[in-house]
């Protein structure tokens, strides 16, 4: 009975399972250092849900179906707020935005997949997952081995990713009532945000942006409707944008 559910996964050729097998198990292992971080922040998001006002069912689909704690988080004051619509979802979109980058990055490494597979990876794809490809993978597959090995080392870590999330999102949906506000969970899913997004800062832009959000958070926190969070967010990308324009402007000067 095992064998056949292992056949149904990794296919029915002993050479071809083999060689999904590995790339999975080895992208469950490479998630494993963020698994703690990730945890962390997806059990803040859960609490912060039901304490923002949401009931059970409106707090389980928002984990399931948005999976994107920065995006709940921001957009969570807004709702509590009784911000328009509009807003929400504009600030949901934006601070969404980088995914747009991730699936352009990851585009050339699974285009070879069929629209719905393709689909299925780009919901599963989160910040972790896409830098973990983007590092073990400096090229895009030349042969069918390579690309088994590029896509089910996606699909491995991706599927870690969702699992850890989904388990520790709902535990604090669940327990968000039982959690005394002494534990202190909000300082605890600062921590865990700054272990996930300090990998990624790589270069000038990204941390020009991050440090012009964080100023224009604190500076517009009177704002109404927690419109600072929008603001910030704004502000962030447009001088990220603006930084990375100036330096291909120079690059481009004769």
């Amino acid at each position: 009975m095992q064998t056949e559910k292992f056949s149904a996964l990794f296919g029915r050729s002993p050479a071809l399972a083999q060689a999904r097998r590995a790339a999975f198990v080895d992208g469950v292992r490479a998630f494993t250092p963020a698994a703690i971080a990730t945890g962390a922040w997806a059990l803040v998001t859960g609490v912060a849900m039901v304490r923002m006002g949401l009931h059970l069912a409106p707090a389980l689909a928002m984990s399931a179906t948005v999976f994107a704690g920065s995006a709940q988080l921001a957009s969570l004051p807004l709702i509590a707020a009784g911000a328009p619509v509009w807003v929400i979802l504009l600030t949901a979109t934006i601070v969404n935005l980088r995914f747009v980058i991730f699936s352009a990055g990851l585009q050339p490494y699974f285009r070879h997949l069929s629209l719905p597979r393709r689909a299925l990876l780009g919901y599963l794809t989160g910040d972790v997952s896409y830098l973990l490809v983007i590092r073990r993978f400096a090229a895009v597959a030349r042969n069918a081995a390579e690309r088994t090995e590029q896509v089910w080392f996606h699909v491995g870590l991706s599927a870690a990713n969702w699992i850890v999330w989904q388990s520790l999102s709902v535990a604090g949906i669940l327990l968000a009532h039982r959690i005394p506000p002494s534990w202190g969970m909000d300082f605890v899913g600062v921590l865990a945000l700054i272990t996930l997004v300090a990998p990624s800062l790589t270069d000038a832009p990204m941390i020009v942006g991050v440090l012009v959000a964080s100023v224009v958070a604190v500076a517009a926190n009177a704002l109404p409707l927690k419109l600072s969070v929008l603001a910030a967010v704004l502000a962030g990308v447009a001088a990220a944008i603006a930084l990375e324009l100036a330096r291909e402007r120079r690059g481009a000067a004769p």
